[in-house]
């Protein structure tokens, strides 16, 4: 008797011992989304594991340090001048290192340098965060607008992405916060902690959002002429619906990476701002005037350089090895 096709395929299907259902499955990749697979790369990478921890750590310490505060019982701001010596120098051994004091006191002024590290991660995070998100908004925005509906706004938001590429970043830093500064303020006035934020966190967004453009402009140039795109078009889809549901879903992967890569790039740009003195008030915490501060004593007080320089490094690097490790899970021909 002869055997139709598909009758033939379902005898070599039982014979196989349950089919193709079943083998897919013992791989694990069966009915699972992109996202799913990325975690579980994630899961399996222990650099991944490690560093993520570390991220975790330093945001929960960042957020909870007013509660720090509290519970230390010392302000960044409070001042131990009876723990120096005649020449400024805290008292004790490795900076005045003690159980009142977990990491020393700063030369001269005898503040606390733990818990004003704590404020200084805080306030790194807070600016390199939002700078992130805003230049990640910004850059989305213009490189989706100008990859999809090309021609004249391609041909502008491009010029105006290379313009600002052009710009050097540190002249037109040094020149734009002294002048805002002393747009709002006087040469008198005590000037805001949440000013200075406010104007890195800005002149950060200026500068800031020409990768992500480029990078979802070429992205998005790369899918507008996939079939699901054109279906979307023939159906009548409008402007917002092919861009946010058609369009950015795509990309996320890429985007996600750049921003987990952004993020460390601000809090060493903060840091070199703090530095040399643009941006931020003396009063506000940061890694940057803290190890600016600590020059002077590198050969007397080295600890007061140490503790600022390896949290600001931990911080940095923990960001690049997460950030490297979530480029490998998204990279659907990755093998990790």
């Amino acid at each position: 008797m002869s055997m139709s096709p598909v009758e033939g395929v379902a005898l070599a299907e039982i014979d196989s011992g349950g089919g193709g259902a079943d083998a897919p499955k013992e791989k694990g990749f069966v009915g699972r989304s992109p996202g799913q697979l990325a975690m579980l790369r994630l899961r399996r990478d222990r650099t991944a594991m490690v560093s993520g921890a570390m991220l975790v750590f330093f945001v929960l310490v960042g957020l909870a340090a007013p509660l720090i505060e509290a519970l230390y019982g010392i302000s960044p701001r409070d001042q131990f001048q009876a723990k120096l010596d005649g020449f400024g120098m805290p008292l004790g051994y490795a900076g005045g290192v003690s159980g009142d004091h977990f990491f020393g006191l700063e030369p001269n002024l005898g503040r606390d340098i733990f818990i004003r590290l704590v404020y200084g991660l805080r306030t790194s995070l807070l600016i390199a965060f939002a700078a992130a998100v805003i230049t990640a908004v910004i850059g989305i925005a213009l490189g989706a607008l100008a990859g999809y509906l090309g021609g004249w706004l391609d041909a502008v938001i491009n010029w105006i992405t290379d313009l600002t590429l052009a710009m050097p970043f540190l002249i037109i830093a040094l020149a734009l916060t002294p002048t805002l500064t002393l747009r709002f303020y006087g040469e008198r006035d005590a000037v805001s902690p949440a000013f200075g934020v406010g104007v890195l966190i800005a002149v950060f967004a200026i500068f800031g959002w020409t990768g992500t453009a480029r990078l979802v402009r070429g992205q998005v140039i790369a899918l507008r002429e996939r079939e699901f795109v054109e279906a979307a078009k023939a159906s009548g889809a409008g402007l917002a619906h092919m861009l946010f549901r058609q369009l950015l879903p795509n990309i996320w992967a890429p985007i996600l990476v750049s921003f987990s890569l952004a993020v460390p790039q601000f809090i060493t740009s903060e840091a070199a701002l703090s530095f040399i003195g643009v941006g931020l008030t003396e009063e506000t915490p940061s890694f940057g005037r803290m190890i600016y501060q600590s020059l002077d004593y590198l050969q007397t007080d080295p600890a007061f350089v140490f503790f600022p320089g390896i949290t600001i490094f931990a911080l940095v690097f923990a960001f690049n090895l997460f950030g490297d490790a979530l480029r490998d899970a998204l990279d659907p021909k990755s093998s990790r």
